[in-house]
């Protein structure tokens, strides 16, 4: 299977660099699957889960990604994004803890432009906790 360049750069750092074979990015109408050679395009990416795999062979890898950007040109792609961390690395109770923050904010008298930033923190702590919910599922196995 044909690989192509994958950069995840997130706002705060470089968060991966190297070969990808395929790339399944969330988006508002769902995933979007890209592979080796893909059309040139551009898309906003939604918060969720990105999945990629580096070779044929390996496993797919999750990051949980904020909203950002993907573009693909030449066999490159580079995913632009808020924020990207591993699931392992999630601090769920942190999380919840945001969670609750922002809810008890959201009901508290707010300009315009501070409920959209708590309504922003609501929804990254929240896909953050659904993130490591699903992580933590799949990594338990069948039962």
């Amino acid at each position: 299977m044909a690989d192509f360049r994958l950069q995840i750069l997130s706002a705060d750092e470089p968060f991966y660099d190297g070969p990808c074979t395929s790339l399944m990015v969330p988006t508002d109408e769902g995933f979007y699957g890209v592979m080796a050679h893909h059309v040139n395009c551009i898309m906003a990416i939604a918060p969720g889960v990105l999945l990629y795999r580096e070779t044929a062979d390996s496993p797919q890898k999750p990051v949980v990604v904020a909203t950002g950007v993907l573009k693909v040109e030449n066999n490159e792609v580079s995913v632009l994004v808020l924020s990207a961390e591993w699931p392992e690395d999630i601090d769920r109770n942190r999380a919840e803890e945001r969670a609750r923050e922002a809810r008890a904010a959201l009901q508290s008298k707010q300009s315009a432009h501070e409920f959209d930033a708590t309504k922003a923190k609501l929804a990254r702590a929240l896909n953050r906790i659904h993130a490591s919910e699903m992580f933590d599922k799949i990594n338990a196995g069948p039962k």
